[in-house]
């Protein structure tokens, strides 16, 4: 069996959608695969909840605010990913900037979704970016995690026109709806491969 940990910080839709279409479409059965486990870096985070209601039986929170170097907290993140023995580790909102070394550790099974056609706009505010650009469209990618941040090899893409009156907010609004399809789909298609 293939198991999947999920990272998260926050709400989790993006977790919640994976796991929803690994159980519509029985990836167990079909690609051998499961969420195991669902991690959050922030104690409280809405996600872990949501996660237990959708069955994931191991919802942890390892707090990086407890951990005296980004370092430190990745070398404890990745003790307990391991324990799942994860033949992917997706980030669904996963709010940190990972080390070198957790990024090797995890070469060529660690994935993330950003919310804008990379390689445009990698980082943070990227909708508001997009519209202060002038773009005409916008999107989110589906990527492999590498050292440099927002430029692993992308898996797949997803388009949204960036509409006259359009603000963060409402591309934001849009674009998501994008991530819950593509996400599950670049997942399940990297998980043929493995």
């Amino acid at each position: 069996m293939k198991n999947i940990v999920i990272l998260i910080s926050g709400g989790g839709s993006n977790m919640a959608a994976i796991v929803r279409t690994a159980q519509r479409e029985r990836w167990a059965d079909t690609l051998g695969a499961r969420v195991v486990a669902v991690i959050s870096n922030r104690p409280g985070a809405a996600g872990l909840g949501l996660a237990r209601e959708l069955g994931v039986v191991a919802t942890e929170t390892l707090d990086h605010k407890a951990f005296d170097s980004r370092e430190a907290f990745d070398a404890a993140l990745a003790e307990r990913i391991d324990q799942h023995a994860p033949a992917l580790v997706v980030l669904a909102g996963f709010m940190r900037i990972l080390t070198p070394g957790f990024v090797a550790h995890y070469a060529g099974r660690l994935v993330n979704i950003h919310p804008s056609l990379l390689p445009a706009f990698p980082g943070l505010h990227t909708h508001q970016r997009a519209i202060d650009a002038g773009c005409r469209f916008a999107g989110v990618t589906v990527h492999q995690v590498t050292a440099e941040l927002d430029h692993g090899p992308i898996l797949g893409q997803a388009v949204v026109p960036v509409l006259p009156g359009d603000t963060a907010d409402t591309l934001a609004a849009r674009t998501i709806t994008q991530e819950h399809i593509l996400y599950p789909r670049a997942v399940a298609e990297l998980l043929l491969k493995l």
